[in-house]
């Protein structure tokens, strides 16, 4: 790993249990501070009090999907900046542009690796540090 995620808070939204601990489980390990969340509604108040560094938001959730948890969280002015990664089982270019239009800055394909989701995470750490700002 070239870039360091010590102390980075990062939210993980996802309505399956399995996901959330997967991703808590392997982003804790690296030293980041992680905060799930289990649907949209249950996610903003969480991103009000924790504002997060990078938010991963899975599509398919009930409630508040994805794409609707994204533009609320691109169009509040604290957390426009807020790189927002949509989560999905499904690899369809339909689904990357529809995300792409609610503001979303990445797409990753579940199940991801490890390694799929520390490569997300080095390309914003190596934004944010190089002071880069993060256009769809």
């Amino acid at each position: 790993m070239t870039a360091s995620f010590e102390a980075m808070k990062i939210m993980v939204i996802d309505d399956s249990n399995t996901i959330r601990r997967t991703a808590e489980t392997l982003l804790s390990k690296a030293g980041c501070e992680v905060t799930t969340a289990v649907d949209g509604f249950d996610s903003l108040a969480k991103i009000a009090d924790t504002e997060p560094d990078i938010i991963f938001v899975d599509i398919m959730m009930p409630r508040l999907d994805g794409y609707q948890t994204c533009a609320l969280i691109k169009n509040n002015k604290q957390f426009k900046d807020t790189p927002v990664i949509m989560l999905s089982s499904k690899d369809g270019l339909f689904d990357k542009a529809k995300g792409r239009i609610v503001g979303a800055d990445e797409y990753l394909t579940k199940p991801f690796s490890k390694n799929e989701l520390f490569s997300v995470l080095e390309k914003f750490v190596a934004n944010r540090e190089s002071g880069e700002e993060i256009t769809s």
